[in-house]
């Protein structure tokens, strides 16, 4: 009897936990700028930036553009974008008082955390594979190949990239109100698109720059899923980025769940 009411309950929050996780996924996918900002933006930079790299003398051997570089620059450009609607639904439910009628149901802080960060990632993976589809229909364009595999492989570093990326919006969405947190997000964009090598080559560049870059866990992702694509398994190129992106995952997730629980219990009491 008391391992079925075990059971049972355990099945309950999952009932519970899937509700409020589907309807996170439809708030968002209700709002039309999350079609052009997490699918339509980076698909655009995808092409504009190929255009650029075509028009590049070849005699320059600048190759930061080239479509095997760029998809997986691309592919995590794209995520800061989902740290933003997660800190953006976040927040808009704290402000709305959403969040406070809910702290009534018998879900608990945890089933709250999971049931923003889970449909988020899988937002991320699902626009990681549309870019890489678009990636590979350019690269049969422009004439460059790809591998499979490499993408396949990229998956593991998309995700745990993702996962610090979330974990950054539900943060800010705990701590800042709806008209903030799009604010400290887009500092977060910048960030990670500039010092995380995105858009130019970090290392190519050296000394203080390529010392600032490597202080943040930005650099990291894109060179971690750069690596993966290009089939590149060296500890330099890809282990040691995969470490530090665990480790920034882990930290920057109990922080945000830390900050959640102390702000949730500060809305009941």
């Amino acid at each position: 009897m008391h391992l079925w009411k075990l059971l049972k309950g355990a099945e309950n929050n999952m009932n519970r936990l899937t509700a409020f996780a589907s309807r996170n996924i439809k708030e968002m996918l209700r709002d039309p700028l999350s079609y052009i900002f997490c699918i339509g933006f980076p698909l655009v930079m995808l092409v504009i930036m190929t255009i650029v790299n075509e028009s590049i003398p070849k005699e320059s051997g600048m190759t930061i553009f080239r479509i095997d570089n760029l998809s997986g620059g691309v592919a995590v450009f794209g995520q800061t974008f989902i740290m933003l609607f997660t800190a953006i639904t976040v927040a808009g439910d704290r402000s709305r008082a959403f969040l406070v009628r809910m702290y009534a149901s018998p879900m608990r802080s945890m089933d709250f955390i999971a049931g923003y960060m889970l449909p988020m990632i899988v937002i991320s993976l699902v626009q990681c594979l549309i870019t890489y589809a678009a990636s590979f229909i350019i690269s049969i364009i422009v004439g460059v190949s790809l591998s499979f595999a490499g993408f396949f492989v990229s998956l593991a570093a998309i995700l745990l990239s993702s996962i610090m990326f979330i974990s950054f919006g539900m943060l800010f969405g705990t701590l800042f109100n709806e008209k903030s947190a799009p604010g400290v997000c887009s500092i977060i964009i910048s960030l990670g698109s500039f010092l995380g090598g995105i858009w130019f080559d970090a290392e190519g560049t050296g000394g203080v720059m390529l010392t600032v870059c490597k202080s943040l866990p930005f650099f990291y992702c894109t060179k971690a899923v750069r690596s993966s694509v290009a089939m590149k398994f060296g500890f330099d190129e890809f282990i040691l980025p995969m470490i530090v992106i665990s480790a920034c995952a882990i930290i920057i997730t109990a922080i945000s769940v830390f900050v959640f629980r102390k702000r949730m219990k500060a809305d009941l009491s």
